[in-house]
């Protein structure tokens, strides 16, 4: 018993310590489960946000890498350079007097400079186009876009005219000839100096081995891989020689040739003129890792005198014009242009002088004459990008606006470029526009400006280089594309021999139409909104660049809520344009046409932007008139005074009615506006008063009542679209006039009685300014029809000619 007694109590001791072995282990083992747990979980935590910081890395990567990553489908550009023979050579460097490229990436160029010998005249050495060189006149005569051009060039006391007559053929694209005719008034003889140059772009790289230039024998040598051997020779015809010098040289870029020209002059002793500046060696040579990629040759002449410089390859057993000949092909080109552009245009039929024909001629010629081929990077960010990043390299083909000021590619100046442009030829409009699309990126987005390769890049102030992603500019180049389908169907016919590009261009279409939508949209269904508008407190109304029509009068304070008139007509005429290119190219247009019919709805239009107190259409935005400009004294020592912008009245959200201008009439300009709609009788009701945008010279863009006509921006930006005449919009204004007068309605007589009158001022005063100045211009004064702005502007100014054939 008592053993047993032992036994139970040790079993009993024992069954102790097992339970209070089991009780502890049992609390270690939840310890540790809760360690695990807590260890577990702080392992899934820490695990997650690293895999959230890598999902953010890289989402903010790829955000980062959007804006210059291409579009994914096909190319609409599918043959460029020597595959595309009859424009592979051409006049294609608009910013220089006279250049010669290929359009090819990696080409050599060619161009002319001149000056005169007297030192007196200080004038110094002409190349690119500057309206600082005072030049009474300059610009082309006649220009197909193809074989022939002819330029007439007015620097007194000379007259300087420059032609190039192309010969196809061979494999390396041809010859061509390019004549130089110099005259002094009255015929006098009179010393002046020639330099045509040959250079290998700098996108060609170390220039040897694979690309070479050098002379022999008086001539221009060079070799390229795209162009083999090529040759260009001096053949005076007409006139006396007087001397000649040549150097070959390395120049840092062609942003600098007239600069490397410069240093390569020294001043020697010649036995009829005493001291004569002749090309010398170049020095820089010396240098082992520097090659030739410069060959300038210098030709003093005595006036008058005629010059070919006829560049040849090696492929070709045809010979190249010179003389007599090139004489005779000249001017059977010539006729035969004339001929064409009557037949297209029809101005003689409708009783225009000759005087007058020859200047829309001009027009014309000067813009297929200001095409230019660029090719390089441009820089854009957004707002996933710290610093700007580079586009991807990419060429160019395009009009440009202005030679001398604006010598590069605009977005929306290029819509009405190639109205112009597909008037005469459609082939050329296409591939323009082909080179334009194959520009968008995956977002759907074109930058608005091109700013590509070294030459382009040097005339442009670094504010304005880099673009930003979230700013449009307005899609006139799809509704011209529309139109141009419109009025010529035979070319984009299933079989038709445009139709495969507008095929490859519609998805690229519709992705920029797509990306308009989502990332411009404004708070408000329906509403529109341009991104880009910044207050710096500087300007007086801040600039809305996107929209293309920079300073005129938005809201004062520019917020998210503001919503933009002329947008919202834009992207009706862009739905409108995409329905009918989709049912054209047997696609789906029901979305297009969705959004269209949407926009149309004018009950929407009023309630947005319609004011009933002022009868006018309106952005909306966080307004006051109560703004001005005031000098601001300096804060520290030695700073200058700044003239800043002061806010008198405090802003508030609502229509800006103040600002009646351009804006006001896009429902009516983009023909959105039924042709019934007595908000369409109320406008052109409102049209033709002097006192708000009629003038004798066209429709000023901002009302005489408004608070900031003709008001500078700030203490350094003059007016722009604060009153001017502009020839864009007055088209447009036209074509909607002629569209309102011929519908059924109630308003068609006045619109048929504005569009004669409106077009009669506009076109009385572009000619009658051209006689005067010898230019078009970029604009024209509302108050006396005198050009301002730059000149030449033969981008959207040269429209005149449509306007005159009459012609939308």
């Amino acid at each position: 018993m008592v053993r047993h007694r032992k036994i139970g109590n040790a079993h009993q001791k024992h069954g102790n310590n097992n339970d209070t072995s089991s009780s502890s282990g049992s609390s270690e083992s939840s310890i540790t489960k809760k360690t695990f747990k807590i260890l577990s979980l702080w392992k899934t935590i820490v695990g997650f946000t690293c895999f959230m910081i890598a999902v953010y890395v890289g989402t903010l990567g790829y955000l980062e890498t959007r804006v210059n990553t291409p579009f994914d489908d096909e190319k609409v550009v599918s043959d460029s350079g020597l595959s595309v023979p009859e424009r592979y050579w051409g006049t294609y460097r608009p910013g220089v007097y006279m250049g010669m490229k290929s359009r090819e990436p990696r080409s050599p160029v060619f161009g002319l400079m001149w000056y005169e010998l007297s030192a007196a005249s200080h004038k110094g050495i002409r190349h690119w186009c500057d309206q600082n060189d005072n030049l009474a006149s300059y610009g082309w005569l006649r220009h197909d876009g193809v074989t022939f051009g002819e330029q007439l060039m007015v620097d007194q006391p000379h007259n300087i005219t420059t032609s190039f007559v192309k010969t196809p053929g061979g494999e390396h694209g041809g010859h061509w000839t390019v004549r130089i005719n110099v005259t002094a008034n009255g015929n006098a003889k009179v010393p002046f100096m020639l330099i045509w140059y040959g250079a290998l772009d700098e996108s060609l790289g170390p220039a040897a081995p694979h690309s070479r230039l050098w002379v022999e024998h008086g001539a221009i040598l060079g070799h390229t891989p795209q162009l083999r051997n090529f040759r260009v020779t001096f053949v005076p015809y007409k006139g006396r020689l007087l001397h000649t010098s040549y150097s070959e040289a390395y120049a840092p870029g062609l942003h600098l040739l007239k600069e490397k020209l410069y240093s390569l002059l020294k001043v020697e002793r010649h036995s009829t003129f005493g001291r004569l500046a002749v090309l010398s060696p170049d020095a820089e040579l010396n240098d082992e890792e520097k090659d030739v990629n410069f060959v300038p040759f210098q030709m003093l002449v005595e006036t008058p005198f005629v010059l070919d410089v006829v560049y040849a390859t090696e492929d070709l057993p045809a010979p190249p014009l010179k003389g007599d000949e090139y004489t005779r092909v000249l001017e059977q080109k010539k006729s035969s242009f004339d001929a064409e552009f009557e037949d297209k245009f029809q101005l003689a039929a409708k009783g225009y002088s000759e005087e007058d024909i020859a200047i829309a001629r001009a027009a014309m010629s000067n813009m297929i004459g200001g095409i230019g081929y660029f090719y390089g990077a441009g820089r854009v960010r957004s707002q996933y990008t710290r610093e700007p990043v580079p586009y991807w390299r990419a060429p160019l083909y395009t009009a440009v606006p202005s030679r001398s000021f604006f010598p590069r590619g605009f977005l929306w100046d290029e819509g009405f470029h190639g109205l112009l442009i597909g008037s005469w030829s459609p082939e050329i409009q296409m591939d323009i526009a082909a080179h334009w699309l194959d520009l968008i990126n995956v977002e759907g987005w074109i930058p608005r400006e091109q700013i590509l390769g070294a030459e382009a890049l040097a005339r442009v102030p670094k504010e304005f280089v880099v673009q930003s992603n979230a700013a449009a500019n307005p899609p006139i180049l799809l509704m011209q594309l529309a139109r141009q389908a419109r009025r010529r169907p035979e070319l984009f016919e299933p079989h038709g021999p445009l139709r495969p590009a507008l095929d490859r261009m519609f998805p690229r279409l519709q992705a920029w139409y797509q990306w308009f939508q989502s990332s411009q949209k404004g708070e408000e269904p329906t509403s529109y909104r341009w991104r880009g508008r910044e207050d710096d407190g500087m300007q007086l109304n801040p600039k809305t660049l996107a929209s293309g029509l920079d300073d005129y009068p938005r809201a004062s304070h520019p917020s998210e809520a503001e919503r933009h008139v002329d947008l919202r007509c834009w992207l009706y005429a862009a739905a409108d344009s995409m329905a009918y290119l989709a049912r054209l190219l047997h696609r789906d247009p029901t979305r297009f046409e969705v959004t269209r019919d949407q926009l149309a709805d004018e009950e929407l239009l009023n309630e947005l932007h319609w004011s009933p107190h002022t009868q006018t259409y309106a952005d909306y935005g966080l307004h006051t008139d109560g703004v001005r400009l005031v000098r601001q004294p300096p804060k520290h020592p030695g700073e200058s005074p700044r003239v800043v912008r002061s806010v008198t009245v405090p802003p508030q959200l609502k229509l800006v009615t103040s600002a009646f201008g351009y804006v006001s009439l896009f429902p009516m300009l983009l023909k959105v506006l039924r042709p019934e709609s007595d908000k369409l009788g109320k406008i052109l009701q409102d049209l033709d008063k002097p006192d708000l945008l009629w003038s004798p010279y066209g429709l000023r863009s901002l009302s005489k009542s408004s608070p900031l006509y003709m008001k500078r921006n700030t203490e350094h930006d003059p007016p722009y679209w604060r009153g001017q005449v502009w020839v864009n919009v007055n088209f447009l204004a036209l074509s909607a006039l002629r569209h309102y007068a011929a519908a059924a309605g109630p308003h068609a007589a006045r619109a048929a009685a504005l569009h004669a009158g409106l077009r009669q001022n506009l076109v009385r005063n572009i000619l009658s300014e051209y006689k005067r100045t010898g230019y078009l211009w970029e604009q024209y004064s509302s108050e006396d029809g005198k050009g301002s702005g730059c000149r030449p502007f033969t981008g959207w100014t040269a429209l005149v000619t449509l306007i005159m054939a009459e012609e939308y």
